[in-house]
């Protein structure tokens, strides 16, 4: 499902740089539940951007369904990312000038796909939204906004979702909340989840969990 292989990524020059990433390997099968945790700086942010499509290392090769991410142009890569790959920001990212509705969908329509009705109705029972969907983001509290990330995560039916400190900036209520969730959209939808935090609590949500440190995996 998900297989990076001895993942290289240094920032600044090659003697006096950071190792982000030190010959990282990791095997993620369908339907896992992964937590990765570890201080700040130790390489997980990194990792999941290598992983999802978005920064490629130095060396190594990351395959996602088989097909190897980093031989792919950047616009095949990009429409994959789309179909394939779905992510939960700590900070949300969410269009402020769009609905809970309009955000959840946006991928579909950078897509060009027909929007799922039927799926976007579940989603958003699922998560609780359906008397918020036309709200903006301003008008919600901050686990009702990572909820809605969740949702657009989730809305092109991705085969993973990586998710990068999702509890960063919510209350252990909300942040509770969001892990159940996920973790039921995991267990529904049969999407493979890989978290990154730094909180570990966390780790009681994960079928395996594995720690970073110095730009390696333990």
């Amino acid at each position: 499902m998900l297989y990076p292989l001895c993942l290289v990524k240094r920032y600044g020059d090659r003697e006096n740089g950071v190792a982000a990433l030190d010959h990282v390997s990791l095997e993620v099968e369908k339907g896992e539940r992964i937590v990765v945790t570890g201080t700040s700086g130790s390489g997980k942010s990194t990792l999941l951007n290598v992983l999802g499509g978005l920064e490629p290392p130095d060396s190594g090769e990351v395959y996602v369904m088989e097909k190897n991410v980093y031989q792919m142009s950047r616009s095949e890569r990009a429409a994959f990312r789309r179909k394939h790959v779905g992510f939960v920001f700590q900070n949300f990212q969410l269009m402020p000038m769009l609905t809970v509705r309009e955000n959840i969908v946006l991928p579909c329509q950078l897509d060009g796909s027909e929007i799922p009705e039927e799926y976007f109705d579940v989603i958003i029972n699922q998560l609780g939204l359906k008397e918020k969907q036309d709200n903006y983001p301003w008008q919600l509290s901050g686990g009702q906004q990572q909820r809605t990330a969740i949702g657009r995560a989730l809305i092109m039916r991705p085969s993973i979702v990586l998710a990068d400190e999702p509890t960063g900036n919510l209350d252990r209520r909300n942040s509770n909340e969001v892990l159940r969730l996920l973790k039921e959209a995991n267990e529904k939808f049969g999407q493979t989840l890989l978290i990154i935090t730094h909180d570990l609590e966390v780790k009681k949500y994960a079928t395996k969990c594995y720690s970073m440190e110095d730009g390696r995996i333990k």
